[in-house]
């Protein structure tokens, strides 16, 4: 049986002193349906900054209460379905995203889903791309606000993030308190405007919580390979913390000394943006699953 958690049961910063508003087993599937970033206050092309209310961004549904999750484990969070509402929208204007000190108004763009596509005008559908720009558990400190990503997760907005993505989080607080939220219908790398094509929806994941393992920062595997996930104040730092962490992850399953796993990384893996424009920036470093399978890796297993 499949659980769901309604999209009124929202938090604005993920928190290890957050409430619970559900408590599942490891091995539980949940529906969680999700607001859009802008908790769906934007209803037309003609909405002006001042309506909107800025205290109410990148809501996140849950936090969910996981059992068995204790700090030091690793939750895993697989996504087996995204689904979209028939409309998104996009937003920029000044001091918002790489242009925005070039920009000179505020501006909102509705976007209709039809027939798979996401229809910017009528020279141009752009393909959809559905995938969770919000996703994490409770940090280990302070609490972080649902736009700023962490080691925790949170507002990562990696492309990568879709169905058939399975993410590994460390654990930092009883319970995990996993919340996702700020669906995209298509993002770009870096999403340079401040906003992919914003859209309410629903999402079905499968929780699990692993035990003797332990993770730093956030891991995502999918059918092509892995991606370690980090978040910086800078660019150069989470890309070359991203290196080294998957450096560190998959040399203990290797027989590779520092020197030739380094040479291996640099031949195969891939540095790649996820996004430049948070509080704090995402990079990953993302390694094919051919290397994977010559080596007969199997994290988490």
């Amino acid at each position: 049986m499949v659980e769901t958690l309604a999209c009124g049961e929202a938090i604005y910063a993920f928190s290890k002193s957050n409430t619970p508003v559900k408590t599942v087993e490891p091995g539980s599937t949940i529906t969680i349906e999700t607001y859009d970033c802008f908790q769906n206050q934007i209803r037309s092309n003609d909405t002006e900054i001042n309506s909107i209310d800025w205290e109410q961004i990148n809501p996140a549904t849950g936090p969910i209460f996981v059992k068995d999750a204790l700090p030091g484990d690793v939750l895993s969070v697989k996504i087996e379905k995204i689904d979209l509402a028939s409309e998104g929208v996009m937003t920029v204007g000044p001091g918002l995203g790489v242009m925005g000190h070039r920009l000179e108004k505020f501006e909102a763009k509705m976007i209709p889903i039809v027939d798979g596509k996401a229809v910017f005008n009528d020279k141009l559908a752009i393909p959809l791309n559905p995938m969770i720009g919000v996703i994490g558990v409770a940090p280990a400190g302070d609490p972080v606000s649902c736009g700023t990503p962490g080691a925790h997760g949170g507002n990562m907005d990696t492309k990568l993030i879709t169905e058939g993505a399975t993410l590994y989080f460390p654990v930092f607080a009883e319970g995990a308190l996993f919340a996702l939220g700020d669906l995209h219908a298509a993002m770009g790398d870096g999403e340079v405007g401040v906003s992919g094509i914003e859209i309410p929806g629903s999402v079905t994941v499968t929780l699990n919580v692993i035990k003797g393992s332990s993770l730093r920062h956030p891991l995502l595997v999918n059918e092509e390979g892995i991606a370690v996930i980090v978040s910086a104040e800078t660019l150069d730092e989470a890309a070359k913390t991203s290196v080294e962490e998957m450096i560190d992850l998959l040399q203990p399953h290797t027989d590779l000394s520092l020197n030739h796993i380094t040479m291996l990384m640099s031949a195969v893996g891939q540095t790649q943006i996820s996004q430049i424009v948070d509080p704090l920036v995402t990079a990953r470093f993302f390694v094919p699953k051919s290397v994977l399978d010559a080596y007969r890796v199997k994290l988490f297993e």
